[in-house]
């Protein structure tokens, strides 16, 4: 058996719309598909040819209440790799969002920040670690 490849992620936003727009912007991916999905709700696959995440909504929402860290099944952050770290914070940071908890660690260097849906992402690049 070959190895396993990660295809997608599915989360639950407040405006998939909304949502797809920014991760386009942001990380210069592009929709794959959009459609009717479970529950009456619509989702918007956004990504690369080979992966993406589904970015899902539906009436009735409840806001969340908890920190993913301490709740089974939640979810921590979504983790994006880039080749530009500067570039696409520049972008993170004129799209109003604060970042936090920058390293340099081996092999890359990373921040994080949390979208309008209080969903946290680590943007990471390996660029120039070989």
């Amino acid at each position: 058996m070959g190895e396993a490849t990660l295809e997608h992620v599915n989360i639950t936003v407040s405006d998939p719309a909304e949502t797809a727009k920014r991760l386009c912007d942001l990380f210069g991916w592009h929709i794959r598909w959009q459609g009717t999905a479970i529950h009456g709700g619509h989702t918007i696959h956004v990504g690369a040819d080979d992966n993406y995440i589904a970015v899902y909504s539906q009436r009735g929402l409840a806001d969340k209440t908890d920190d993913n860290y301490k709740t089974r099944g939640g979810l921590n952050h979504i983790g994006v790799v880039v080749d530009d770290l500067d570039d696409v914070e520049a972008r993170v940071v004129a799209a109003g969002f604060q970042t936090h908890s920058h390293a340099d660690y081996e092999p890359g260097r990373r921040f994080y920040f949390h979208d309008a849906d209080g969903i946290e992402f680590e943007v990471v690049s390996y660029a120039g670690k070989d």
